[in-house]
Formats: C-alpha cells, sequence, structure tokens
C-alpha cells in the first residue's frame, strides 16, 4: 500500500464510490496517512473460520500503576474545569509472544481483522460505519465488563458509570451522523455482545444508530468519512477539546490504532475502528489500549481496564 494524506484521496475515494468500483482502505487516527487498494482483500478483516491454536504465550510489561495515574489526574482535572465530558485515555503497553503477526492474524477470531506485515495487526469488534442503500449505520461500542457469566453481563447494564459514558458518546455519534445524514434515529440502545479473549471472555456495550445519508453526500465515501473522522467512541465529548487533550497527555503516537480500515464493495460500505491493535517495531511489539474516562471513574479500575483488554483473540 502506498500512504498519502488523507485529504488528497478523499476525491479519489468519492469519484470510485460514485463509479461503483470496489476499494479496500485504511486511515491512521489523525488522517494523516491513508491508502487505498483496488485489490478486494475481505478475508483480512472480515469472520473467517480459524484453525485450533498451539501452545503460545502472552506476557505484559504494563505502564507503571503510579505512571498511570498521574495520566489519570490530568484527565480528571481537566473534566473538572469542563474542558471535556468524557476522554478516551490510551497507553501502549511492551507485550512478549512466541506468536508473529502473521500467526494471530491467521488464529484471530474476530468481527474484523487487519494485517499490514511487519508493521501491525488489529483484530477489532467495533464497527465504525455501514452504508447500505443509502442508509448510513453507525455502532458505538462503549462500557466493558470481564466476565462470562449472565451475572457479569447484568452487571455491566446496572453500572451508572458505563452507562453515563455510553449515553454520551450515543449522543456524540447522532451529532456527527446529522453532519452527513437526516434524520437520525437511534435503532437500537445499549445492547450487549460478548468478545472471546485468551483469558475469558468480556462483555461489550454499543448501541446502532442510523440516518438517510443527505443528497450531497450520496455516493462520495471519502468525502462522509472526511467528516466523521477521527471516532467518536475512542475520543470523547465535546471532540474537538477532548483530542487536543488526548494530544497533551497521553505522551505518546498513536498512528494507526484507533483509525478507520474498510471496503466498498461497489454498493456497499463497511467498516470498523482499529481497537485491539498490536504494533511492531524492531524487535518489540506494543499492544495499545485504553478506555473512556468520566468524573465519576475509579483509576483502579481504569487500569484494570487496560490491561484486561490486552489479549489474544482465540
Amino acid at each position: 500500500m502506498k500512504f498519502l494524506p488523507f485529504d488528497e484521496l478523499v476525491p479519489v475515494m468519492d469519484q470510485m464510490s460514485q463509479d461503483g468500483q470496489e476499494f479496500s482502505f485504511i486511515i491512521d487516527y489523525k488522517g494523516e496517512n491513508a491508502a487505498i487498494t483496488t485489490k478486494l482483500r475481505t478475508t483480512d478483516y472480515a469472520d473467517e473460520t480459524t484453525n485450533e491454536t498451539d501452545e503460545y504465550y502472552l506476557k505484559k510489561k504494563v505502564i507503571p500503576f503510579e505512571e498511570y495515574k498521574v495520566k489519570f489526574d490530568q484527565v480528571q482535572s481537566a473534566l473538572r474545569l469542563g474542558k471535556s465530558f468524557l476522554l478516551n485515555l490510551t497507553q501502549e503497553t511492551e507485550i512478549e509472544t512466541n506468536l508473529s503477526l502473521e500467526q494471530i492474524h491467521q488464529k484471530a477470531k474476530a468481527k474484523y481483522k487487519f494485517l499490514f506485515p511487519n508493521q501491525f495487526v488489529v483484530f477489532s469488534p467495533e464497527t465504525f460505519i455501514q452504508i447500505k442503500e443509502n442508509i448510513i449505520f453507525s455502532f458505538p461500542m462503549k462500557g466493558t465488563q470481564k466476565g462470562a457469566s449472565e451475572l457479569a453481563k447484568s452487571q455491566l447494564l446496572a453500572n451508572e458509570k458505563e452507562n453515563a459514558e455510553h449515553a454520551t458518546i450515543v449522543d456524540l455519534i447522532r451529532n456527527d451522523l446529522s453532519r452527513v445524514a437526516f434524520p437520525i434515529q437511534v435503532d437500537h440502545f445499549k445492547y450487549i455482545e460478548k468478545v472471546q479473549t485468551h483469558e475469558g471472555d468480556l462483555w461489550q456495550m454499543s448501541s446502532q444508530i442510523s440516518g438517510k445519508v443527505l443528497p450531497n453526500f450520496k455516493n462520495k465515501i471519502g468525502s462522509i468519512l472526511r467528516e466523521l473522522l477521527p471516532a467518536g467512541s475512542i475520543t470523547g465529548a465535546p471532540k474537538k477539546s477532548t483530542c487536543d487533550l488526548i494530544e497533551e497527555i497521553e505522551g505518546y503516537k498513536r498512528g494507526f490504532y484507533t483509525g478507520i480500515m474498510g471496503t466498498f464493495d461497489g454498493k456497499n460500505l463497511d467498516s470498523a475502528v482499529m481497537i485491539r491493535f498490536i504494533e511492531q517495531r524492531g524487535n518489540q511489539l506494543f499492544f495499545k489500549s485504553g478506555g473512556g474516562i468520566t468524573i465519576f471513574s475509579e483509576v483502579e479500575k481504569e487500569y484494570q481496564e487496560l490491561i484486561d483488554k490486552i489479549y489474544l483473540p482465540f
């Protein structure tokens, strides 16, 4: 793939979608680097049958709690000052495993997955947007509970902090979609899905939002994505000031982590948020993870969520 600034590719993507030409794409978090290809490779990030895994291990060199708490406290200070209502704080964790990126990609069981050889692998459970017959759909995912039991599921649904966080993101995505579609409606508020990990299952909370694409955005995939990026579920609200805070507080480059990947099949668009992300730099591997912080967040629980989201999906 050849990377170019996303803005340069917007008119190209618009023309290809108007012509009904198939293409796949990836866009980094900040929209600085993007690539498109006419070689449709749905197996790179569609669900597929995988083989049983051989023996493997995953070791986590997690950021020290005290270091994480400094960043958490900075977020809390900004929240109290009204600079943000919800901020998705992420960090990178060095990991060790006996599996290569290619092996992880091959074995991964995920709704979406993608391998960029010798650079990164992503196995994402989160849809960004879909467009079908001029209707745009979004499925913001916010709210996590560890455990496979129905009790754990009920605890997630009853958790006031997770519910407030989810409601904030749903409102943000409704506003984002209104830039390219009207009318907007919440089709399904707060449904729960199970995500498989090597350390046990996680419950994740999502909602479905939809709207009819406005005439001036019809069949213009590039322009639609430019209006909606970065994804609200991995930034926070309000988006602009929260993105500025993320840049200031996180202290590392997200790169393609929390960017977007997708495919236009000539008629419909399917895309995903690039979370659950392992990056290779030289001989080192880094897993990028995090979660939404609100004024009601508890630092110990948020730190544990960051750790829980470091997993292999099989």
